[in-house]
């Protein structure tokens, strides 16, 4: 049976041709014919090479938890986000599942889809695709004088919000429309149970349905009576935070967001004829203390040393300096993605700015029951359990923390369906090979 599932998901999307390659020379076997793979480190990605580290505590416990012991282990190497997503990619997902729904569901216009084969070579499913190049070409939202752009905007209404829900009869999209429909393999799970035939290989596919928005009210919940009014409005949409992490994601919108980002690649790879990257997904806690290490062993920040201050005096991070002095690192809340200086892997604000999900479920007990090659601890959390079981390791402190939760070694939770104005995350890949630098 683990065979079974195995040749399932190694030749899900390959179509066999035939047994053999013609011109095999005299009948030997010479492997089978393959897409040519090239390396190459994925866009706004760097390269972390494997290696062994010690995981865990390097500073004094002072919260006496105890829930950071150390453990000698041994990463294999894996591609990164060099920056915290930003309201900008993230943004690129929203519209994709915005015009995504409003083709499908409201415009039912054949021309936002690809013609396809008809009779015997139709689709077995029946599913259209849509032709996101017209899309894009001609927005399915834009405004404008035309009689495509008036027959759309008149098909749109029902994604507006309606009745007493308009300010000022503005046409304002009803975020609460915007869910993603997604379908993932619990490999985990099918290892599990992989010698129980009485088991499909429907019973290991995970189904989702996530509303993707980010919670701007997270700007109010967090903080009882400041006047965060101001980034409710514009934090998410105003064009000024682009470059800024998003935040207002549960874990749940960023596992989401790894599914359709792998997606959303897999499209081009098959347009171009090009073999698919490894899926995207959320770092395991061990792969992101060990990238925010950048190399060194036993420092207590991404920097190296034991301080949050360099020789000048000048704070390396964005957090909580001092009693809630906020604005002495040089921003009272967030920064852009992109500052203050990268650790030695090239990684910027894995200490401070947001907090990161990982795709660690967090027990106290974790490291001592993990394995010491790629260790991590997963659950996936059914609506019916405990809220204990819900927990996910969240990393790196965020600019509302004091410096000890920037500390590589430190880790806490959060709630996979919460949100929360200081959470954000990055993704991973996994690299496929022993190093980057083989031929």
């Amino acid at each position: 049976m683990k065979r079974i599932y195995y040749l399932y998901v190694l030749m899900a999307a390959t179509v066999i041709s035939s047994c053999g390659k013609k011109g095999d020379p005299r009948g030997e076997i010479v492997g089978a014919k393959h897409a040519a793979f090239h390396k190459e480190i994925p866009y706004g990605m760097v390269y972390i090479p494997g290696g062994s580290f010690l995981m865990g505590q390097t500073d004094q416990d002072i919260t006496f938890s105890q829930i950071a012991q150390d453990k000698q282990v041994t990463i294999a190497p894996f591609f990164m986000d060099q920056t915290e997503l930003t309201n900008s990619q993230y943004r690129q997902f929203v519209e994709w599942v915005r015009d995504s729904i409003a083709v499908t569901k409201y415009l039912n216009d054949d021309k936002y889809y690809i013609k396809q084969a008809t009779g015997a070579n139709a689709p077995a499913n029946g599913r259209r695709i849509i032709n996101w190049d017209y899309v894009r070409q001609h927005p399915v939202f834009a405004g404008g004088k035309t009689k495509e752009a008036a027959a759309n905007s008149q098909k749109l209404q029902s994604m507006y919000y309606q009745g007493d829900d308009r300010v000022f009869d503005r046409n304002e999209l009803d975020v609460r429309l915007l869910k993603y429909n997604f379908a993932d393999l619990n490999y985990r799970e099918a290892a599990n149970h992989h010698m129980d035939k009485t088991k499909k290989r429907s019973d290991f596919i995970m189904r989702d349905t996530v509303a993707i928005y980010p919670d701007t009210l997270v700007w109010l919940e967090d903080f009882a009576y400041a006047a965060n009014e101001p980034y409710v409005n514009g934090y998410f949409s105003h064009a000024a935070f682009a470059d800024y992490p998003v935040v207002g994601v549960t874990w749940r919108q960023a596992r989401a967001f790894a599914v359709w980002r792998q997606r959303f690649n897999d499209s081009y790879k098959d347009s171009r004829g090009l073999p698919h990257r490894l899926p995207y997904r959320l770092p395991t806690e061990a792969e992101f203390e060990y990238a925010a290490r950048g190399g060194r062993m036993g420092t207590d920040y991404p920097w190296g040393g034991p301080y949050i201050k360099n020789a000048k005096g000048c704070l390396l991070a964005n957090f909580k300096p001092g009693r809630g002095n906020y604005t002495d690192d040089g921003a009272a809340y967030t920064v852009k993605a992109r500052s203050f200086f990268p650790n030695d892997y090239g990684l910027y604000n894995m200490a401070g700015n947001v907090a990161e999900w990982t795709a660690s479920a967090y027990d106290e007990s974790a490291s001592t029951f993990v394995h010491d090659m790629n260790p991590t601890f997963t659950y996936e959390a059914k609506a019916t359990d405990p809220e204990t079981m819900k927990r996910k390791v969240v990393k790196g402190g965020s600019w509302k923390d004091i410096g000890y939760f920037l500390q590589n070694s430190t880790r806490t939770f959060e709630y996979q369906d919460t949100a929360k104005s200081y959470i954000g995350f990055r993704c991973v890949t996994a690299f496929m090979g022993r190093d980057i630098r083989d031929k």
